[in-house]
């Protein structure tokens, strides 16, 4: 049973920075990890994601040159740092685990609130 933990989010101004953390737990090497968020009203949208056991990375378009996912495969740690932020970022980011298949049938974290004024 794969098992993940988020940390970090909160409130920043418009332009500012955020580091979003997830700590994984369970047989997850052979994963796809990453980062969904959901706005009020939304459906949930796929962020980032990180192949762990190569490194490839993949980003929706929308945060492509703003936001970096990485890993830490010392610490079991995935990491989404978000760089000028806007408004419409502001959701409920969730940390996710995936094999194949589509990530609403993959492991989820209890999600984390990022809210950007503006």
């Amino acid at each position: 049973q794969v098992q993940l933990v988020e940390s970090g989010g909160g409130l920043v101004q418009a332009g500012g920075s955020l580091r979003l953390s997830c700590t994984a737990s369970g047989p997850f090497s052979n994963f796809f990890m990453g980062w969904c968020r959901q706005a009020p009203g939304k459906e949930r949208d796929f962020v980032a994601a990180i192949n762990w056991s190569s490194g490839n990375t993949a980003y929706a378009d929308s945060v492509k040159g703003r936001f970096t996912i990485s890993r830490d495969n010392a610490k079991n740690t995935v990491t989404l740092q978000m760089n000028s932020l806007r408004p419409e970022d502001t959701a409920v980011y969730y940390c996710a685990g995936k094999t194949a298949g589509t990530w609403k049938d993959g492991y989820w974290g209890q999600g984390t609130q990022v809210t950007v004024s503006s």
